[in-house]
């Protein structure tokens, strides 16, 4: 049985909207427009590691809040631009987000990242067999 995660005050504690978007924590802005805002993360996991949010609150992927389909639109466009930079830059770039129990920060993100692999290292481990 699904159990429905309710926002509540979680907004209360929002990093993005609270710290990183109206600048209380200094951020490095990778790209950024009117509504959406790119900029490297905080706390690395990965060599380059990007963060792309809404600049409105936006709980989750699967709950858009006020800002529904055409807000999630302008945030795709901006990650799919950091996702073609990094991949011109490193040759290769994740993207993921979370909902649910795995989504630590109930602030819609998305991660953009490189791992760190060399272009052998990659084609190694993927070899491309749909190319």
């Amino acid at each position: 049985m699904l159990h429905a995660v309710t926002s509540g005050s979680s907004a209360e504690s929002d990093f993005y909207c609270h710290q990183a978007i109206p600048g209380t924590t200094p951020v490095t802005v990778v790209a950024e427009t009117e509504e959406v805002l790119a900029f490297e993360h905080t706390n690395p996991a990965y060599p380059v590691h990007v963060v792309v949010v809404p600049k409105v609150h936006v709980p989750s992927l699967v709950d858009l809040g006020d800002g529904g389909e055409k807000l999630l639109g302008k945030v795709m466009a901006v990650v799919q631009q950091v996702a073609a930079q990094m991949e011109e830059e490193h040759g290769a770039a994740c993207v993921t987000t979370n909902v649910g129990l795995y989504q630590e920060s109930r602030h819609l993100h998305f991660h953009v990242y490189h791992r760190g692999e060399s272009e052998a290292q990659i084609l190694a481990t993927y070899s491309h067999h749909d190319s």
